[in-house]
């Protein structure tokens, strides 16, 4: 019996650090690299070096809030506090591009508009807080998480580490974190009140996040094809992307969250909700992102064209790639539950 259990369970070791690198790279990949804005856009060899730096400020805490989600039985609605909590963190108090109201003419176009969208008395610009802090969300961890889930769909619900491994990956974040600190905290404008302000949000998420449950189907109505959740959520990720900085576009850009919120949370209570639904919303937003990679002039300016379309499209094309293989997967071996 041990010579047929042991086979068994060395696959299952593979699958599982197969899942966390894939999490590891696709994170900071999501992030930073598939919109295409880096001054080292077409020069894979720095896109490689990046990695060393941005998995693991990004791909840890993407896996640690998934192993925490899924070890303490919970859902979706944990993943999405603890990646507004982390984005908080890092926007807020780590590299405090939050609280950075200076533009500067090296940033890419999209930060260099005017910040005509000042929160009074808090020096925070709402649409910096949708676009930093949501971007998080989305595109640094919860979109990343629910695409590699549904590349392992077998070992989705289970945790991927042990204790030795949460702990590395604990410590591979804090020393990035402390690295990127300490590159920007000198330049930085943000002020004590607003660093205590930005801890507390952040505390204040992290607390409620193990507060709520799961959702549960509670409808007998149908859910909605994967085809239709995809569509209409990757028109609100476009909308995120597209609208001006302005107060018009943040109002429209926070109230078209609000309802993609609210509906996807009404869909996930209805019959046949699945890990398909969520590789939809998620996929469209890895998509969206991809493609918008093509509008976007990368910093400096300095990027032959040629090379930047043959990389926006490289980068799309791997995105479908995976989408394909999970949505493969998926239909080989989603579980009953998500």
């Amino acid at each position: 019996m041990p010579a047929v259990s042991a086979p068994t369970a060395l696959p299952r070791f593979r699958h599982r650090w197969a899942a966390v690198a894939g999490l590891l790279v696709l994170s900071p990949i999501s992030a930073e690299y598939l919109v295409g804005y880096g001054e080292s856009t077409g020069r894979p060899l720095e896109l490689l070096a990046g990695l060393l730096i941005l998995a693991p400020l990004y791909g840890t805490v993407a896996v640690l809030i998934r192993e925490i989600t899924r070890r303490t039985g919970r859902g979706w609605p944990t993943i999405l506090l603890l990646s507004a909590a982390f984005g908080v963190i890092q926007a807020g108090l780590i590299d405090q591009s939050l609280f950075d109201n200076e533009v500067d003419a090296d940033d890419p176009d999209w930060a260099t508009q005017a910040l005509v969208t000042l929160i009074p008395g808090l020096g925070v610009d709402a649409a910096s807080i949708l676009n930093y802090v949501g971007g998080h969300v989305i595109w640094s961890f919860a979109a990343p998480i629910a695409v590699v889930e549904s590349c392992a769909p077998r070992i989705a619900n289970r945790g991927w580490l042990g204790t030795v491994g949460v702990g590395v990956l604990v410590l591979l974040w804090a020393l990035s974190a402390l690295l990127v600190f300490n590159d920007t905290a000198a330049d930085s404008t943000a002020g004590p009140a607003q660093l205590i302000g930005a801890a507390v949000v952040a505390s204040a998420l992290i607390v409620t996040a193990f507060i709520v449950r799961p959702t549960r189907a509670q409808s007998c109505a149908k859910a909605p094809s994967g085809w239709l959740v995809g569509g209409v959520t990757g028109v609100a990720w476009g909308v995120n992307q597209l609208l001006p900085t302005n107060w018009t576009g943040v109002t429209v850009n926070a109230v078209a969250m609000v309802v993609l919120g609210w509906l996807l949370l009404r869909w996930s209570r209805r019959q046949g909700w699945g890990r398909r639904h969520v590789l939809a919303a998620a996929g469209s937003a890895l998509v969206v992102r991809a493609g918008l990679s093509f509008l976007v002039e990368p910093l400096g300016g300095n990027v032959d064209g040629t090379v930047k379309y043959a990389v926006n499209a490289a980068m799309l094309g791997g995105v479908v790639a995976l989408l394909l293989m999970a949505a493969h997967r998926l239909r080989r071996g989603e579980p009953s539950a998500c």
